[in-house]
């Protein structure tokens, strides 16, 4: 994952969540990223580990 973009090579996202299993974002969060303030990017990049974590736990 590069630090300015949660994108990983896995895009695919969990019906149930709505999460992708490679990044974690949302369709919504993706949507969004370009408009995100820097603090709101770092705050979204620190949930995603968890998320993916929850998807593949």
């Amino acid at each position: 994952m590069r630090k300015d973009d949660p994108c990983m090579p896995i895009c695919e996202f969990d019906g149930r969540s709505g999460w992708c299993a490679g990044c974690g974002v949302t369709v919504a969060e993706l949507r969004s990223w370009k408009k995100l303030t820097p603090y709101k990017r770092g705050e979204l990049l620190r949930l995603l580990p968890r998320r993916v974590s929850q998807l593949n736990g």
